[in-house]
């Protein structure tokens, strides 16, 4: 770490990132006490986002500081980031002195890509698991997946499980509980069915015919190329 009273968090940002996988670990990790949260990527220019809005980075990857954290978030823009090798070295460089290395959602993938999931257990969007060998990862099942310093977390909302988990081991639980309260994070969804474990089969079956079959075959494309 950079200190006793301050942790460094940086998460990588690229064009087409969800920004629910940004956003949801930033509002909790950036309650932990001594917490400095960052967004790098490539320029300053603003960010497309898959939500229709922007976002606007908070340094380029030549003037982001040492991460002691460092989040990979996912997204449709992932498939072009991992051909990005700006990219791919910022996340490599990062992670090498990072105390932390984390991802949210098919934001595993560019972890992979960097060589950090090779012999490791990890897991993404539900969608995407079955491509987790292709970067040398074994999936294991979860919302939140800890290999080492290593922590992967499943789709879009699941950050939110891997930031209170990670805050939980570095500040302890009354600290991780707190910030879980301040945040009302409180789930009590409308409808089960979160998972295709829980979901109706033909709810599953329609969203992936719809957008997940055809969004994992650019995946698998991506990083066979």
């Amino acid at each position: 770490m950079t200190g006793n009273s301050t942790t460094t968090i940086i998460f990588l940002l690229f064009p087409g990132v969800t920004q629910l996988d940004f956003t949801a670990p930033a509002q909790a990790l950036s309650r932990m006490p001594g917490a400095v949260v960052a967004g790098a990527a490539a320029t300053l220019a603003p960010l497309a986002t898959d939500s229709g809005f922007a976002i606007v980075p908070t340094h380029d990857f030549a003037s982001a500081p040492q991460a002691d954290i460092l989040c990979v978030p996912g997204g449709h823009g992932v498939a072009e980031a991992l051909g990005d090798a700006a990219t791919i070295d910022f996340i490599a460089r990062q992670a090498a002195g990072a105390a932390w290395v984390t991802s949210v959602c098919t934001g595993a993938f560019l972890l992979g890509r960097a060589g950090l999931l090779a012999g490791k257990r990890a897991t993404t969007h539900w969608a995407y698991t079955h491509l987790l060998p292709l970067v040398g990862a074994a999936h294991q099942p979860g919302r939140v997946v800890e290999d080492g310093k290593i922590v992967t977390s499943g789709g879009v909302t699941s950050g939110l499980d891997f930031a209170l988990t990670l805050i939980g081991r570095m500040k302890g639980a009354a600290v991780a509980q707190a910030i879980q309260l301040a945040i009302e994070y409180d789930p009590a969804p409308p409808f089960v069915g979160g998972h295709p474990d829980r979901a109706p089969a033909a709810v599953t079956a329609g969203l992936k015919a719809r957008a997940y079959d055809a969004a994992a075959a650019r995946m698998e494309a991506a990083l066979r190329s």
